[in-house]
């Protein structure tokens, strides 16, 4: 049953891809900046007065995940800047790997990439696993981080939780469709050697860790921030959002009751509007 959830969200994401208007991504050029050891592919574009840091989900990357947000936020409001994690999209070499502080380790990495950009003030914009990165970062990085967007995100995985994720190890399970896209850009054994790293990963920290992730981050973050996410999300059930929103002193949530994981996607114009709203006020 999660496959084909699974399966059905991707498919909803590609249609999606395909209506939007390519405002801009057709002539936008990546590049790369040493961040410590390693070269980090990233996107800067925009001149506004605020900058938001676009952190993708797992073997996410800047335009797979990004597209409608990159080609229709407002250049002239914001410098949009987006990343490609160390292991996924365009930063690598090195291969993805994850060992126990990999968040951690992402949100250092992403602290320094904008410090190597000399931004020095700037919002986040997290999916997923970078929703995670994102509190992390947040609870690191206080007098950096204005404000704080995530969605799809927890703090901790349960015993349900990873369940879910074994359910979708297997990527022979996964429609042709939706494979293909993470093929075409890391080959299909690399694809394939992740996503399962990534689904062992959880089952070491649920055994080792009693599931926590970031827990301690979260009492440390003082930017305002907007908890999105969606009611029908088939990965990160809905107790989710509602602990974030307990435990982040200047947190608000906003839930999609028809919303999945891909909200941001499915519901581009909304979201971004919801952005727009929640980064004007003071």
């Amino acid at each position: 049953m999660i496959s084909l959830r699974f399966n059905k969200l991707f498919r909803n994401c590609c249609s999606l891809y395909k209506k939007k208007l390519i405002r801009h991504s057709s002539t936008e050029k990546q590049t790369k900046i040493k961040v410590n050891n390693i070269e980090i592919n990233y996107l800067k574009v925009g001149n506004g007065p605020q900058t938001l840091l676009l952190l993708p989900g797992t073997l996410g990357s800047i335009f797979t995940d990004f597209k409608p947000q990159i080609d229709t936020l407002n250049r002239e409001k914001y410098t949009i800047v987006a990343w490609d994690p160390p292991g996924y999209g365009f930063s690598r070499p090195p291969d993805r790997n994850f060992p126990p502080e990999y968040f951690y380790n992402d949100a250092d990495y992403a602290i320094s990439l904008m410090k190597s950009l000399q931004i020095d003030k700037y919002s986040l914009l997290g999916w997923s696993d970078g929703g995670i990165t994102a509190l992390i970062m947040a609870s690191k990085a206080v007098d950096s981080v204005e404000k704080l967007i995530v969605w799809g995100s927890n703090a901790y995985v349960t015993e349900k939780d990873v369940e879910l994720y074994e359910k979708i190890r297997d990527i022979e399970n996964w429609s042709p469709r939706m494979r293909q896209q993470f093929i075409e850009l890391y080959g299909k054994k690399y694809f394939s050697d992740t996503w399962n790293a990534w689904v062992d990963y959880f089952q070491v920290v649920l055994k080792e860790n009693g599931g926590d992730i970031c827990r301690e981050a979260l009492s440390k973050i003082n930017a305002p921030t907007l908890i999105l996410h969606g009611a029908q999300d088939p990965l990160v059930p809905m107790e989710h959002p509602v602990y974030l929103h307990k435990k982040i002193k200047y947190g608000s949530l906003k839930i999609y009751p028809e919303g999945k994981h891909n909200i941001h996607l499915r519901y581009a114009e909304l979201f971004n509007s919801e952005v727009d709203d929640f980064l004007a006020k003071d």
